[in-house]
């Protein structure tokens, strides 16, 4: 039974035997197209789009596994219609997902890699009072969009450390302190996001909610690039009025040529879930996932659970 993965994601290799693991390297659609015939699993990185057109490319399909928590990247509704299993890879991102928010909150409040870039730039001469004034953090506030187990694990670190902490998600959390998200734009002065990208989530900031967001605060984004208007946050962070990590971008893996050259941004290339721990358990998920469906089981990370009605 043949598995195709569209990466050589950690310890592949061990399907070999049970399975028949066809491993290409981030190929184009075309390819996975060709691939595919005779395959019963797929295992998909976030950036591969999984259509109409590669599910049917896959006749005999029983099981998609997404490498990521993710999932806007596949047609959960055809993928269903046809019978077939969707799987991600919930919870054991989280903490390293977590800490890079806020890894990338403590190097935009304190102007970290500004420093970096002028120290490597021979342009550091000696100790001086005003020398790249950063923000404390105790004590501010900090909003958090979306509060599901990323947010939350983010909400708790903060509130270990000091800091305010209040949230904003359709859904009310015991525990947390909610805020209306207008409310929560004006009144933060962290905001971090953390929601799927759906249609009603894409462009949640758009530019009346950017402009909400008050002058000097921080924005970090390690959820997905859609959830903001790229092109207005660009804008916004040109004229300085807020500072920003970004880790999700857009139109990925296209990064905006206008954030580069800027100071007051952090830029990454969505590394969020990118620690050895993390990245080997997601694939023990994929995995696992896969050899139960096979077996007839119901893997606990089901993402359309409709399947089964």
């Amino acid at each position: 039974m043949k598995v195709l993965l569209t990466a050589p994601i950690v310890g592949w290799e061990e399907l070999k035997g049970e399975l028949e693991p066809i491993v290409l390297e981030f190929p184009s659609k075309e390819e996975v197209i060709e691939k595919l015939k005779g395959c019963i699993g797929l295992i998909a990185h976030l950036s591969f789009p999984v259509d109409r057109l590669v599910i049917d490319a896959g006749s005999d399909l029983r099981v998609i596994a997404n490498y990521a928590v993710g999932y806007d990247n596949i047609d959960i509704s055809y993928a269903s219609r046809r019978g077939i299993y969707v799987l991600n890879t919930p919870d054991v991102l989280t903490r390293a997902t977590a800490e890079l928010t806020w890894a990338l909150v403590f190097t935009v409040a304190r102007r970290i890699c500004e420093g970096d870039r002028m120290v490597r730039a021979s342009g550091f001469s000696g100790w001086k009072p005003d020398l790249l004034l950063g923000m404390e953090l105790k004590g501010k506030r900090m909003g958090v969009i979306g509060l599901g187990r990323i947010g939350s694990e983010v909400a708790r670190i903060g509130m270990a450390i000091g800091v305010e902490v209040y949230y904003y998600d359709e859904i009310k959390k015991e525990g947390f302190r909610f805020l209306p998200l207008d409310e929560l734009l004006e009144s933060c002065d962290i905001i971090t996001l953390h929601l799927p990208l759906t249609q009603k989530t894409r462009h949640i900031l758009d530019r009346e909610k950017l402009l909400m967001i008050r002058p000097g605060s921080i924005l970090v984004n390690t959820g997905r690039g859609g959830l903001i208007d790229e092109k207005v946050l660009v804008e916004i962070l040109k004229e300085g009025r807020i500072r920003a990590g970004l880790d999700v971008y857009e139109f990925e893996p296209s990064v905006p040529d206008e954030l580069k050259d800027l100071d007051n941004v952090v830029i990454l290339p969505h590394i969020g879930s990118a620690t050895k721990r993390a990245r080997s358990l997601m694939a023990r998920l994929c995995f696992d996932g896969i050899r139960k469906v096979l077996k007839g089981g119901v893997p606990d990370n089901l993402v359309n659970r409709e399947i089964l009605t």
